[in-house]
């Protein structure tokens, strides 16, 4: 990736958990990264690379005053929206039927970022970046290839995107893809939204990203060999083989080797 992501694009992904070693060492197992605790200035945060670029971020879970939460919050992968004015994205939030979970705050000289909620329950991030412009490499083993909105108010999460963003929604045209709904930006499909009504009952409304990988059943394999969990089989779809993962912490993923299209 070169410059800046368009406004609405996903640009970002990091992971709150308990033992951020212990998810490092992971996740740089399974996918090839690279990365370390940060220093204290930065609350510990670890910017993992691959190839030398960043590709996510990993963080230890704890209260704005550093002390541990209890309950300890569930561990999710957070996905971040690029905006180029994120106090006016954040004004529209709350008349689009959303709310902001936390109001936009300067990361250094980064960028700044901001943590909301759509109508439909999903928490998303949204970032506007100045010398950090999110992930530095994508659509390739180990990188960031896709992310997905699963809601149980497709139409409602799309009006809500729409109002808040430059970016529109539109029912997939790809066979055997019947009912998903793709995310773009430019009439360019960079993410996707489906129902949740196709998920096991109690699975609330989420984002997640799905990882490029060269072979899914290795990858599958491998999770699970580290203590991963594995929620959905690799299976063949229309876009390609894919299978849903979960890190030995509870973080869900999706990986995805992409098939050419006919």
């Amino acid at each position: 990736m070169n410059g800046p992501y368009k406004p609405g694009t996903p640009c970002w992904i990091d992971l709150m958990v308990p033992d951020q070693q212990a998810a490092i060492d992971f996740y740089s197992d399974l996918l090839g990264w690279q990365g370390e605790v940060g220093p204290p200035e930065t609350g510990g945060y670890a910017v993992c690379t691959l190839k030398g670029k960043p590709v996510a971020g990993i963080m230890k879970a704890m209260n704005p005053d550093g002390t541990v939460p209890d309950p300890m919050p569930p561990t999710v992968w957070t996905t971040y929206l690029s905006t180029d004015d994120i106090d006016s994205t954040i004004s529209s939030v709350n008349s689009a039927g959303g709310s902001v979970m936390m109001g936009a705050m300067d990361v250094m000289d980064l960028g700044r970022m901001a943590v909301i909620t759509d109508p439909t329950g999903a928490v998303v991030g949204l970032w506007q970046a100045r010398s950090f412009d999110g992930a530095g490499i994508a659509n390739e083993h180990g990188a960031l290839i896709w992310n997905e909105l699963t809601t149980g108010d497709v139409p409602a999460a799309s009006s809500f995107y729409s109002s808040i963003l430059s970016v529109t929604t539109a029912r997939s045209e790809m066979p055997g893809a019947d009912g998903y709904v793709e995310y773009k930006v430019d009439g360019r499909a960079v993410g996707g939204i489906m129902d949740l009504s196709k998920l096991p009952s109690g699975v609330p409304p989420h984002w997640q990203p799905y990882f490029s990988v060269d072979n899914v059943d290795e990858v599958q394999a491998a999770a699970v060999r580290a203590g991963g969990t594995v929620l959905s089989p690799a299976f063949d779809m229309v876009a390609g083989r894919m299978a849903v993962l979960a890190d030995p912490q509870g973080g869900a993923f999706s990986v995805i080797t992409l098939k050419a299209p006919e």
